[in-house]
C-alpha cells in the first residue's frame, strides 16, 4: 500500500482542503477525503512529464501484459470493488456487478489493442513523377493525458480514458469525480500490481473549480479526456485553447418505438435504459417517441415493468433502483416532474421522493417546453410522447442542441435504415435503446455532445501523434 500512496496525491495528505465523502442511501458519511495542494499537482505533472519525455514508451507488449494483468487483477478483486462502488455511487449491486465487469472487459481489450497500434502504408507512386520513394506513418503517444471522469461510471470509465492512453505509451494524470474517489483508487492499485512503472501515472483528488482549473491551466498535460456537462466541456475547450482534446459531453436522448415494434422485446430494455443507475447515464432514455397506433399498449407494458422495479437499499442485491448520487440531485429531478405536471402533464407512475430515493417516474402529455423534454434529467424519469409520422419523431429527436445516441424500434429494414441516415446522433441503434452501448466500439457524439471518439481502438488513435516518414531509395 505505501508504494501505492506514493502515486495518489492528496488521498492520505493532511496538507490539503477535506472533503466528506457521503454514503448517498443513508447520507452518512463514510470517508474523507482530502483533495490535493497546488505543490502536489505540480509535482504530479512534473514527475508524469519528464517519464514521458526522457525515455522511451514501454514496448507494446509490455504495455499489453501490464493491461492484461490489471484486468485480472479488478475480477479478483471483484467483491470489494462492488462493495466500495455500492458505497460511495448509490448504484445497485446489479449494477456495481455490470460496472466491474465491463471495466476488466475495456481492460482487456486496451491490451489487445496495444499489440495492434500501428500506422499505415503510404503509395506514394501512384502520385505522378513519384518513383522509388516508400512512404508510411507510426504512432507515436501525446505525451501526459489527463483523464477526468465523472461519479456515474466510476470504474469503466476511469478505465476507458486511463486504459488506450496507457495502450498508446503515454503518461496519465487521473483525477476522478469526489463523489466516488475510492473506485479510482481500485483501479490505479490495480495498474500498479500488474507492473505499471509508477512514474507513468498519477491519482489527483479534488474538486473541478480549484483542482481541475489548475490542471486545465497547466501546460505540461498534452491532452485531456473528459466525461461530464456539456457546459463543463465548453469551458475545457476555452481554457486548453489548441491542445488536444475527447469530451463525452450532455444528451438528451431518445428512444423511437415504431408501430411494428416488437414489444416483448422492446419493453423491458427500454425500462433497462431508462432507470439502470437510477437514471444517472448520458444516454439513458429520456424522451420515449411512441406510434399512437401501440400507445396504449407500450404505456401499459411500461407501467407494469416499473411496478416490478423494487426501490431502495443498493446494498440489498434484489435492488434494482437507488438513489441518486444526493439529496440535492433527487430534490431537483423531482421538482422538475413537479413542475410538469403542474403546467398539464400527466404523472402515471413515480415522483415521490425520500432523501436522495426517488421513485421510478413516467410521464406523459408533455411538450417541448418543460424542463424534463429541453434539458437533460439525469435521474429515473421518463417522458412518453405519441407520434402519428416517423418523420415527426426523428424531428423531435433532432430538436436538441446534443446528438449522443438514439435508438428505434422496428422491424421494417428500410425504414430502420432511412432513420439512420437522417437522426444527427453519434450512435443510432436499431432495435436497441439510446444506451446501448458496448465498450469495443466507437463512441462519440455530435453537436453539444462533444467531440473525439471513446472505445479503446478509437481512442489510442486520439491519444497518439501520426508521422509521416518517406524514404527515398
Amino acid at each position: 500500500m505505501e508504494t501505492v500512496r506514493q502515486h495518489i496525491a492528496g488521498a492520505w495528505s493532511s496538507e490539503g482542503r477535506p472533503s466528506p465523502l457521503t454514503d448517498p442511501y443513508t447520507g452518512a458519511v463514510i470517508a474523507e477525503v482530502m483533495s490535493a495542494t497546488p505543490e502536489q499537482i505540480a509535482a504530479a505533472v512534473a514527475g508524469l512529464s519528464a517519464a514521458a519525455r526522457s525515455r522511451a514508451p514501454l514496448p507494446l507488449h509490455e504495455r499489453h501484459r501490464i493491461l492484461r494483468r490489471a484486468s485480472e487483477l479488478v475480477a479478483e478483486r471483484s467483491d470489494a470493488i462492488i462493495a466500495t462502488i455500492v458505497g460511495e455511487s448509490g448504484f445497485t449491486v446489479q449494477d456495481a456487478r455490470t460496472e466491474v465487469a465491463r471495466a476488466t472487459d475495456t481492460l482487456l481489450l486496451c491490451a489487445e489493442e496495444a499489440r495492434r497500434l500501428t500506422g499505415e502504408m503510404v503509395p506514394l507512386e501512384g502520385a505522378p513523377g513519384i518513383t522509388g520513394r516508400l512512404g508510411f506513418t507510426v504512432r507515436h503517444p501525446v505525451g501526459v493525458v489527463c483523464a477526468i471522469t465523472p461519479f456515474n461510471s466510476p470504474l469503466n470509465t476511469v478505465a476507458h480514458k486511463v486504459g488506450p492512453a496507457l495502450a498508446a505509451g503515454n503518461a496519465v494524470l487521473l483525477k476522478p469525480s469526489l463523489a466516488t474517489p475510492r473506485t479510482a483508487v481500485h483501479l490505479v492499485e490495480a495498474l500498479l500490481d500488474a507492473g505499471l512503472p509508477g512514474d507513468l501515472i498519477a491519482l489527483i483528488h479534488g474538486d473541478g473549480p480549484d483542482v481541475g482549473q489548475r490542471l486545465l491551466e497547466h501546460p505540461d498535460i498534452d491532452f485531456y479526456a473528459f466525461t461530464g456537462s456539456t457546459a463543463v466541456g465548453e469551458h475545457i475547450a476555452r481554457t486548453i485553447g489548441l491542445r488536444r482534446r475527447q469530451l463525452e459531453l450532455g444528451s438528451i436522448s431518445t428512444t423511437i418505438v415504431c408501430a411494428d415494434a416488437r414489444l416483448e422485446h422492446a419493453m423491458p430494455l427500454i425500462v433497462g435504459a431508462a432507470f439502470r443507475k437510477a437514471g444517472q447515464v448520458c444516454t439513458s432514455v429520456q424522451r420515449l417517441a411512441v406510434h399512437e397506433d401501440i400507445l396504449d399498449d407500450v404505456i401499459e407494458r411500461l407501467l407494469a415493468e416499473v411496478d416490478g422495479l423494487v426501490v431502495g437499499d443498493p446494498s440489498d442485491v434484489l435492488t434494482t433502483v437507488g438513489p441518486l448520487i444526493d439529496e440535492s440531485a433527487a430534490v431537483r429531478v423531482a421538482s422538475w416532474a413537479q413542475a410538469a405536471v403542474d403546467a398539464g402533464a400527466e404523472r402515471l407512475a413515480g415522483g415521490q421522493r425520500e432523501r436522495a430515493l426517488l421513485q421510478p417516474t413516467v410521464l406523459r402529455g408533455v411538450d417541448a417546453t418543460m424542463d424534463v423534454m429541453c434539458r437533460e434529467v439525469f435521474g429515473p424519469l421518463v417522458s412518453v410522447v405519441g407520434f402519428r409520422d416517423l418523420d415527426r419523431a426523428i424531428e423531435q429527436a433532432n430538436d436538441t442542441p446534443y446528438g449522443l445516441a438514439v435508438g428505434v424500434f422496428t422491424d421494417d429494414l428500410p425504414r430502420a435504415m432511412d432513420a439512420a441516415a437522417r437522426l444527427r446522433f453519434g450512435s443510432v441503434h436499431i432495435n436497441q435503446t439510446s444506451s446501448a452501448r458496448v465498450d469495443l466500439m466507437p463512441y462519440a457524439g455530435t453537436r453539444a455532445s462533444g467531440t473525439g471518439q471513446e472505445g479503446p481502438r478509437y481512442a489510442m488513435r486520439e491519444m497518439t501523434e501520426e508521422r509521416l516518414v518517406t524514404i527515398t531509395i
